[in-house]
């Protein structure tokens, strides 16, 4: 071979060791984008609780107020309401008073009263009234209390379910209560794409972060977020600091507190527990699950949800959402593979009927996967690797409420390929389902303007317009 043959040989030779180079580096660099936003420097007390007399623990006039006043859906089609709140000293009055703002009649509810015990406190007395049979899209006011300290809030019932109505959703996750948790909430409150109900994704009051779980932590977390949650749906999610067992303090049996105080519409989804329930909202069918509680294959939890899927008419609700508290997938060094069990369980289920997404909490930062499913493997393909999957939803994790704990800032690098966009700060996200095929979906920071979005996609719904939208 003469040089010029040579050269040529050469060429090629170092061409595809560059070719290789550089295809391989895009194999390992797969993943999508990792933010480079970089956060304002704030005092470290941004990240610690809020004293117990901080105004936004605000405690209303009189000896025996109502208070921690909060709501959520009280059937499974959202023409009922479970309203909830607290008397500190007394058991007061067990009544609600409500009326539309369309009538001037005043109907009356009663509702029940609890209290529970843990460790060295006595909680105050817990009231719970179903207020039933509301009409749909109306406007509703309500009053609790008597006298002169007598409390009036107002909520709004959705519209009936239905395949072109629009709807909006918000999303927090592991809230807390501090000075970051009060910055979330407030951004939230004022986000211009205005959310109507609450989608909460679990870990609410980080009471048992205190010595001897501290339940005064609960009656201040209660008074944060009445603010937001006394005027529309919070629809509650188990996290795992809800748990709250604790035996070497005389309480070995679990969820106690959050029992006693955030009820849910469990009986008329037809589940024996308040941890996992579903709920018609709008366009949306939405199923809570509890990944605390027994999920396997032989256990309730498994076989009501199995049940519950094959029920979803997506004539009627055509957007099919999943609340968890673990991610399914997860690329941060918090909590990874955690949710792994709950994966293997119900992906396949999740694929087969197409739901839309899945939001999970528990690690503090934001990430959004494209669709994808790791559901072909079995004993002898080896085939263990996530895949894209048009069938399967897009995960997205909103576990930045602000928590005491702070931000999941360690990453996994190369970014995986299911991860498409991921940030460790502290924020909140915000579904607006559009119609029956399209929905917008946001993620905002809280170091930016209300109305700065950080992070977004357009979704297509799985089983109307299953275009490839998770980009």
């Amino acid at each position: 071979m003469g040089v010029l043959g040579s050269s040529f040989s050469s060429y090629l030779v170092a061409v595809t060791i560059v070719l290789g180079l550089v295809l391989n580096s895009a194999v390992l660099c797969y993943g999508g984008i990792t933010s480079n936003y970089t956060r304002t420097t704030f005092p470290t007390y941004n990240n610690t609780d809020m004293p117990v007399d901080s105004e936004a623990f605000y405690v209303p006039p009189g000896k025996n107020t109502p208070q921690q006043v909060h709501i959520t859906q009280g059937d499974h089609v959202g023409t009922a309401v479970i309203v909830s709140w607290i008397t500190p000293i007394a058991p007061g009055s067990n009544i609600v008073l409500y009326w539309s703002e369309n009538e001037n009649t005043t109907k009356v509810v009663e509702g029940k009263i609890e209290t529970y015990k843990y460790y060295n406190y006595t909680s105050g007395f817990i009231h719970h009234a179903n207020i039933s049979n509301l009409e749909f899209n109306t406007k509703y006011y309500y009053q609790l209390g008597d006298g002169q300290y007598a409390r009036t809030f107002w909520f709004v019932t959705p519209p009936a379910p239905g395949p072109d109505v629009s709807y909006t959703f918000g999303l927090i996750g592991d809230l807390g209560q501090t000075y970051n948790s009060n910055s979330t909430l407030a951004h939230y409150q004022f986000d211009p794409l205005n959310g109507q109900t609450l989608l909460y994704l679990g870990d609410l009051s980080y009471a048992d972060s205190y010595p001897f779980h501290d339940n005064n932590r609960w009656d201040t977390w209660g008074r944060l977020i009445e603010r937001s949650a006394a005027y529309q749906p919070w629809i509650w999610t188990v996290g795992d600091h809800e748990v709250d067992s604790a035996p070497q303090l005389g309480e070995p049996i679990p969820f106690v507190p959050y029992s006693h105080r955030y009820h849910t519409p469990y009986e008329a989804a037809g589940s024996t527990s308040p941890f996992w329930y579903s709920i018609k909202r709008g366009p949306a069918y939405v199923i809570v699950m509890a990944a605390y509680s027994a999920f396997g294959y032989i256990t309730p939890q498994y076989s009501w949800f199995s049940e519950e899927i094959q029920k979803v008419n997506r004539t009627e609700t055509p957007w099919l959402i999943v609340l968890l508290h673990p991610p399914c997938y997860n690329s941060y060094y918090s909590h990874y593979m955690e949710g792994e069990t709950t994966r293997v369980v119900y992906e396949k289920t999740f694929a087969q009927y197409k739901v839309d997404i899945v939001f999970a909490g528990h690690v503090h930062a934001y990430e959004r996967s494209i669709r994808v499913s790791n559901i072909l493997y079995n004993i002898t393909n080896g085939l263990c690797t996530p895949v894209k999957d048009l069938n399967a939803p897009v995960y997205l994790t909103v576990g930045d409420g602000g928590n005491k704990e702070g931000l999941s800032s360690s990453m996994y690098y190369p970014q995986p390929n299911y991860s498409a966009f991921r940030e460790p700060s502290f924020g909140h996200g915000i579904l607006d389902i559009k119609n029956q095929t399209h929905a917008y979906f946001v993620w905002h920071r809280n170091e930016d303007g209300y109305d700065v979005i950080s992070d977004s996609l357009w979704l297509t719904n799985r089983f109307w317009y299953p275009t490839d939208d998770s980009k």
